[in-house]
């Protein structure tokens, strides 16, 4: 069954009560900054149950949403050590796409957790993007998912710039002036071009 956010994003409706299940994953395709990519929405929210499993998900996965409630702190303090865990698992990286989500916007009145507390959090974590958003009203929904995309895709376009080299064409200050048109021709490619070595060429986004 789809969290609040997830079905809100997928399907377009709120709903009120969630019940979590296991290895229930949704794909979207999205554009991002003119780009198509095929989202891959992998969430275990409040699937405490499932602890088990969530090392794989976080191996598997490539960028994440950290959610939080702005009425409860704890559900705030628990992202701290899920975020430990992310970077430990992805090898040390503190560069791995996330983004901080702070649900519940629409209940104002039962703010436990300020918007100062959670900014503090996401510098914290090397100025990871934070959003707060209403699943009830679809405030920020899409663009929190946009924007790890935004972040998987800058990180997986840098590693191919490396990996080619800078004597490629298409790469560095010194390429070949015949290659612009193929780098305009690259530039036109979906985003699954960018990376060959991905089932599918999706982006696989896991909610925490």
């Amino acid at each position: 069954m789809l969290s609040p956010i997830q079905a809100q994003f997928v399907q377009g409706v709120f709903i009120e009560s969630y019940d979590p299940t296991i290895e229930d994953s949704y794909r979207k395709q999205i554009d991002v900054d003119g780009r198509q990519v095929m989202l891959e929405i992998m969430d275990t929210a409040g699937t405490e149950q499932f602890t088990s499993m969530r090392e794989f998900y976080m191996r598997d996965a490539h960028g994440f949403l950290l959610v939080f409630s702005i009425t409860s702190m704890s559900s705030l303090e628990e992202l701290r050590e899920l975020r430990e865990q992310i970077v430990q698992i992805k090898g040390g990286d503190p560069h791995v796409p996330i983004v901080l989500v702070g649900n519940k916007s629409d209940l104002e009145e039962d703010r436990k957790v300020s918007r100062s507390q959670a900014f503090k959090v996401s510098q914290a974590w090397g100025n990871v993007p934070y959003y707060e958003t209403s699943a009830r009203r679809r405030q920020n929904v899409s663009e929190v998912f946009v924007d790890v995309c935004r972040q998987i895709i800058r990180k997986d376009l840098s590693r191919a710039r490396r990996d080619r080299g800078p004597d490629r064409p298409g790469y560095g200050a010194h390429s070949d002036p015949r290659s612009s048109g193929r780098r305009k021709r690259r530039r036109q490619r979906t985003y699954d071009d960018y990376d060959d070595d991905r089932r599918g060429g999706r982006s696989r986004c896991v909610i925490l």
